[in-house]
């Protein structure tokens, strides 16, 4: 750390833009104990700037599912709780995206997060997906919203980096994943580097790394207990930005037993083949259910404080720095 970064540090972390996020209660949102309105409650009680919630989250309680009064008094909700709402999808196609969109319209939110799924050869899944941010682009550039492509598993820092720097879509940058490079083999720091100028969110979460068929998997885990460079990852992403913060959102995505296999492989072509995955999800346990959920639940609280605990060493090595 030097002394540019610690009065960064100084000055930022006491206010960094936490987001409960609601992957972190997933479990209890598959069997509709949490739904989006209760997140909003738990972002309130803990202080926190806002929520991502996915579009499907609270399965048939889902925002996808809810008429256009519920969505005005889920955005009216957050608004006097003084909260910000980020919508997410996953997907990146016209009709997935305008879903997202509406939904987010309708709610006040400020943002939507999505990421491409598409199977092929690397270059024709690039050509479909600089189709789909055109379509973005032409549609909505001017709805007011901000939107993030998601590295999810399947692309390299590189390829999103190009894909936002081609669109010439101001609205449009990356949302950099603590663990989502590992599938596409590779390390989080250098994937750091190479998308940092264009990174605005953050989805923060912990994992094992799980080396296999030459290339690499991942199994989220108890934040402070994986193999992911944690503290340097939140320490250089907080002094992004010279004159201000450039990432103005942090979602807390603890994500205990997800796991995610390789898609990119040592040694691979120039275009290698990018296998069809379905959406995120983790398994409902076979038993002792609600012993499961309860512990999610305290799971993704501890994470609030654990990142916060971070957040305070690091202000304090900003201090001796400046001493």
């Amino acid at each position: 750390m030097n002394r540019i970064q610690a009065t960064k540090i100084l000055q930022r972390a006491d206010n960094i833009p936490l987001y409960l996020h609601a992957y972190a209660f997933h479990l209890n949102m598959r069997v509709e104990k949490i739904l989006p309105e209760n997140l909003l409650d738990i972002a309130s009680q803990h202080q926190l700037k806002g929520i991502k919630v996915h579009v499907l989250d609270g399965e048939s309680q889902s925002l996808s599912c809810a008429n256009d009064e519920r969505l005005q008094q889920f955005g009216e909700k957050a608004r006097r709780l003084g909260l910000d709402i980020h919508i997410e999808t996953s997907a990146s196609d016209a009709k997935t995206i305008d879903q997202a969109v509406a939904i987010a319209m309708k709610s006040g939110a400020s943002s939507v997060r999505f990421y491409p799924r598409y199977e092929g050869h690397l270059d024709a899944v690039l050509a479909q997906i600089r189709q789909d941010i055109h379509y973005i682009k032409e549609n909505y550039q001017h709805s007011g919203l901000t939107f993030t492509l998601e590295q999810h598993e399947d692309l390299k820092g590189h390829e999103l980096v190009k894909l936002v720097n081609d669109a010439d879509f101001p609205q449009l940058s990356l949302l950099f994943d603590f663990a989502n490079m590992i599938n596409a083999n590779e390390e989080p720091l250098p994937a750091l580097a190479a998308m940092a100028s264009n990174v605005t969110q953050v989805h923060i979460k912990d994992a094992l790394i799980v080396r296999e068929a030459n290339g690499l998997g991942h199994k989220a885990c108890i934040s402070g207990q994986g193999d992911l460079p944690f503290k340097e990852l939140l320490f250089q992403l907080v002094c992004l930005g010279e004159d201000k913060p450039q990432v103005i959102a942090y979602g807390l995505e603890e994500e205990v037993d997800y796991y995610a296999p390789p898609f990119r492989f040592q040694h691979e072509d120039n275009n290698p083949w990018i296998p069809w995955r379905e959406m995120s999800e983790t398994p409902l346990p076979n038993k002792e259910l609600d012993v499961r959920l309860e512990k999610e639940f305290n799971d993704a609280l501890n994470q609030i404080a654990y990142v916060r605990n971070i957040l305070q060493k690091l202000k304090q090595e900003a201090v001796a720095v400046l001493k």
